[in-house]
């Protein structure tokens, strides 16, 4: 099955040694190209691999890459874009969900462009439990470096325009 504009499917995060991480029960398809696909959603539940479940609290527009090893989620707070990147494998699309793998590592940039890298314990502690490849973490600092330029350099979708316009068509495309 493909992805097409408008369709809502599920997000679901993997860790490396396979056990699911957490589910978005729902994101609507926005843009999808050779490269990247973007979806959003607005007070989607979200369920952990505990069993405990929240609902997120604002709208979100999210990145998936096929090139790069990062996802961006964009969240429309009322004082500004916050986003939150995840160190991640690239997407993949099997009929049932939207599909990663989290590596740990996490970016959150706030409205004024600053940034902040979290989770490096969480990394530290998980390279060793599930036996991280060196090709692995060499690709996961290499992305989180070309993440960090991306940031600074304010490119897409830290310009804040794309957000904005996708933001657009999906309050658009969430009234049909």
């Amino acid at each position: 099955m493909k992805l097409s504009t408008g369709m809502t499917v599920q997000i679901h995060s993997y860790k490396h040694n396979k056990k699911l991480h957490r589910i978005w029960k729902k994101t609507m398809v926005l843009y999808q190209d050779q490269h990247m696909l973007v979806t959003a959603n607005n007070r989607t539940k979200v369920i952990e691999s505990d069993g405990r479940s929240w609902h997120t609290k604002e709208p979100a527009i999210c990145y998936f890459y096929n090139d790069y090893w990062f996802n961006i989620i964009g969240m429309l707070k009322k004082d500004g874009v916050y986003f939150y990147c995840n160190l991640s494998s690239p997407f993949l699309y099997d009929g049932e969900a939207i599909k990663y793998i989290d590596y740990d590592l996490d970016v959150k940039v706030f409205p004024d462009g600053s940034y902040v890298l979290l989770d490096e314990k969480e990394y530290q502690l998980h390279l060793n439990q599930m036996c991280y490849s060196d090709e692995i973490q060499e690709i996961i600092t290499r992305h989180r470096d070309i993440l960090v330029e991306k940031i600074e350099k304010k490119e897409t979708p830290f310009c804040l325009s794309d957000i904005k316009m996708y933001h657009d068509q999906y309050k658009t495309l969430s009234k049909k």
